[in-house]
């Protein structure tokens, strides 16, 4: 699977598009074939505070929940509210179903994250492919 090189990675497998201090966020195409079936995705709300690596929701698929971590910290702008209704869009095309966009309180934070093909050797390693 190709992850665009636009996007930073994290090793829990969100990703982040950053225009200037905005930041668009969702899961990657690994993490949502890992969960299977999405049935159902909890965000947080417009205003919500955000801190890199805490969590910030989590999706439910047929086998299991899972933890949402923000990739950077910030302050929610925008909930993907289409994702109520239609969980399954993320499993549809996870690169480019977004979850929250935020306003990143400190962009530096993103030097620490993944580039796309750090990601691609991480998860090549996590998976033994």
């Amino acid at each position: 699977m190709a992850y665009p090189a636009s996007y930073r990675y994290t090793k829990e497998h969100e990703w982040i598009s950053v225009d200037g201090t905005s930041g668009t966020v969702g899961i990657t195409d690994y993490a949502q074939s890992s969960l299977g079936d999405i049935v159902f995705v909890d965000l947080p709300k417009v205003g919500d505070p955000l801190e890199a690596g805490k969590i910030f929701g989590s999706v439910e698929s047929v086998k299991a929940v899972s933890d949402l971590f923000s990739p950077v910290s910030g302050t929610v702008t925008a909930v993907n509210d289409a994702l109520k209704d239609a969980p399954e869009q993320v499993n549809a095309d996870a690169n480019t179903t977004w979850m929250l966009k935020l306003t990143l309180t400190s962009p530096a934070e993103l030097d620490a994250l993944l580039t796309a093909a750090q990601y691609e050797a991480f998860v090549a390693e996590e998976t033994g492919h």
